[in-house]
């Protein structure tokens, strides 16, 4: 049954917001330290969220059926990685080898140090090139100084296609420039800044190339972790010298998103402490508003008020301060995260678990940080209330 004696509750609320009204700058200070921590706490999983949401959209666009192979333990003047490619294993479509070095190319009067990297005609069929002029690399360039140049590096240059470029001693036609093809950070290197030739070109610069990685692309998507594995084993069996390490995008996006739960929860942390701070603020506003409000609490208590109502007095108090800290504490978190996320090119994506965590985390902390003084107030004696100056 309702409790019929005491105050009802709107006018417990409207008693306790007209006290914190005559709070002033009290007030506002332990409001601000409970918006300061609550708009940490709300910025920091909005900003970690939206980190994750843009890896997985940047990772989502690299391909979900490639496979990256890296070659490792290579002795010293092994020479170039050899294969017989006539049959790959079950659930592999294609595989390129890749060979990479850093050159000085020429176009004119313009020099750029740049990466070079050799690969077979099959690397179109693995990694899906786009084109932006003339043509690119086939299986009858591969004794031909032919090559193909990626967009950023054919606009640094000025060059394209039918251009001659100086690559070291030798002097190569520019068959191609690619479409800007966008930063994949599961790639080796970069495609945009690169000059593309065949692997045989390679030797021109280099007489045994070293292929220290190959791009695969699988048949499915659903059966990569089979085919990664039958891989695998295939180049193992072929290439007894080398340890044979194959990554998968599923692999690197859980890698990604693991280190940035790590990263989300100990910036949550930190948040935490810096909203637990502002809850201490609100119990010594509050301490100090029981001193000095004890002959107000006598005559309540000597006029009948019990002591569970100047209690609930007191701690709806702390908790109007605690809401109205926490609704700023949003707006001010939410806009800071939206201002970081939009100047780091990511693009702002909401968590929705974030405003009634912090909401829900300040509402605790005041009323915990609320308790105690309002258990103070509550076991005063009128008498002794009444008799202090």
């Amino acid at each position: 049954m309702p409790d019929a004696y005491g105050p009802r509750w709107p006018q417990r609320l409207r008693e306790a917001q007209g006290s914190v009204s005559q709070l002033g700058t009290r007030a506002w200070l332990a409001l601000l330290g409970i918006a300061v921590g609550c708009a940490a706490l709300v910025a920091l999983i909005n900003i970690g969220h939206s980190a994750t949401q843009h890896t997985q959209r940047m990772f989502q666009g690299m391909g979900s059926e490639l496979m990256v192979v890296n070659l490792e333990g290579a002795d010293e003047g092994s020479g170039a990685v050899r294969l017989d490619l006539a049959t790959l294993p079950p659930g592999v479509l294609a595989l390129a080898p890749l060979a990479s070095s850093i050159v000085t190319v020429q176009l004119n009067a313009l020099g750029v140090e740049t990466m070079v990297t050799g690969s077979s005609a099959q690397l179109n069929e693995v990694l899906k090139l786009e084109l932006g002029n003339g043509r690119l690399l086939s299986q009858f360039d591969d004794r031909a100084p032919h090559a193909v140049l990626g967009a950023a590096l054919a606009h640094e240059l000025r060059a394209s296609s039918g251009d001659r470029l100086q690559v070291g001693a030798y002097v190569f036609d520019v068959v191609g420039v690619l479409a800007p093809q966008g930063y994949n950070p599961m790639l080796p290197v970069n495609f945009d800044n690169l000059l593309l030739m065949p692997l045989a070109g390679m030797q021109r610069l280099n007489p045994a190339p070293q292929v220290a990685t190959f791009i695969a692309r699988g048949t499915d998507a659903a059966t990569l972790s089979q085919a990664a594995s039958a891989l695998r084993d295939y180049l193992q069996a072929q290439l007894p010298r080398h340890e044979v390490d194959v990554q998968l995008p599923r692999q690197m996006l859980e890698s990604m998103a693991g280190q940035s739960r790590v990263m989300a929860w100990m910036l949550a942390g930190t948040a935490a402490i810096a909203l637990v701070l502002g809850g201490v603020g609100v119990m010594n506003v509050m301490v100090m508003n029981v001193a000095q409000r004890r002959r107000e609490i006598g005559v309540r208590l000597a006029l009948g008020a019990r002591g569970r109502d100047i209690a609930w007095l007191f701690l709806l108090e702390a908790l109007l301060l605690s809401v109205a800290g926490a609704l700023l504490g949003v707006m001010l978190g939410l806009a800071a995260a939206w201002l970081l996320a939009i100047t780091s090119g990511w693009g702002f994506s909401f968590s929705a678990g974030s405003v009634p965590l912090s909401m829900g985390t300040s509402l605790l902390l005041g009323l915990f940080f609320g308790l105690q003084p309002a258990r103070a107030a509550a076991r005063l004696q009128p008498v002794v209330a009444l008799r202090d100056d």
